[in-house]
């Protein structure tokens, strides 16, 4: 095959996802980026190069406090969604002894990704409501004598909403990863006479890391760019860092303040996807 014909179907194969992946992503980054320095003046905004925008986010007690409530919630979701799969992952992975069980069990976690996210969302909201199951599960055992109104519209809502959502991308990669590990070993370790704790303090759990970094980083990272749940079940005062980036896009008219927004997510997601990657390594087998 001639190098001619060879750079051709190297072109063919890497040059439209190349040309895909410039145009509506790195371009529309760069685009973002450049207007992060520029300067909002009503009715609309002039270039610049300033990094008042950037400051604002931390001086500005508004921004901070949305940015503070985000990763709040954010760190919040991914650690009940990490309470709740791994145990769920565990069984799967090294206690069902049933292929077909462990294939439904399976089914039943993912099966939920085939629902519009919208109407999982809002389902909460009905759940969480005044007229909903769990007010009147409440009243029907005499906890409660009346609706309350204290389960929706507000942090406690929007946490449980987005565990709900976001857990199957927490069990998929520590069910992986559980499954991964050689059975020899934790019979091997059984064999010289290791209690199950510590065998799964020193053997199950370090193999399982990474799996559990790939789903700390796309539940937290989801969770942090989410904006539809906070506005269903969230509140007034439930408004996440995505919230207000499509609030400075639409009606607040400050594109420089929302793409400053834009930019420090994106630097927080690049940040996390950076210590996941060293978490990964750090506890994956090392090849002899």
């Amino acid at each position: 095959m001639s190098p001619i014909r060879d750079r051709a179907i190297g072109v063919a194969v890497f040059g439209v996802p190349l040309l895909w992946i410039t145009v509506f992503m790195l371009l529309p980054y760069a685009i973002i980026f450049t207007y992060s320095f520029w300067t909002k003046q009503y009715p609309t905004f002039v270039p610049g190069f300033q990094f008042g925008n950037y400051l604002a986010l931390f001086v500005d007690p508004q921004y901070f406090r949305v940015l503070m409530r985000t990763l709040k919630v954010s760190l919040l979701v991914s650690l009940f969604a990490f309470l709740l799969a791994y145990p769920f992952a565990y069984y799967l992975a090294l206690r069902c002894k049933s292929s077909a069980l462990r294939t439904w069990l399976y089914l039943a976690v993912i099966a939920p990704l085939w629902v519009s996210y919208l109407l999982r969302a809002y389902v909460w909201k009905t759940i969480l409501g005044t007229e909903g199951i769990l007010n009147s599960f409440l009243m029907n055992v005499g906890v409660l004598s009346e609706p309350s109104d204290i389960f929706l519209y507000n942090q406690f809502a929007m946490v449980v909403t987005l565990t709900y959502i976001f857990i199957p991308f927490m069990v998929m990669p520590i069910y992986t990863a559980l499954e991964k590990i050689p059975r020899n070993l934790i019979e091997a370790s059984s064999d010289l006479g290791m209690r199950p704790i510590p065998t799964f303090l020193r053997i199950i759990l370090p193999l399982s890391m990474p799996g559990v970094a790939a789903g700390f980083t796309m539940t937290f990272c989801l969770t942090f760019g989410d904006f539809v749940a906070p506005f269903l079940v969230g509140g007034p005062d439930g408004n996440l860092v995505a919230n207000v980036i499509v609030t400075q896009f639409g009606t607040a008219l400050n594109w420089p303040m929302g793409s400053a927004l834009a930019i420090f997510v994106l630097v927080i997601v690049l940040a996390v996807l950076s210590l996941s990657d060293r978490v990964e390594r750090r506890y994956s087998p090392k090849e002899t």
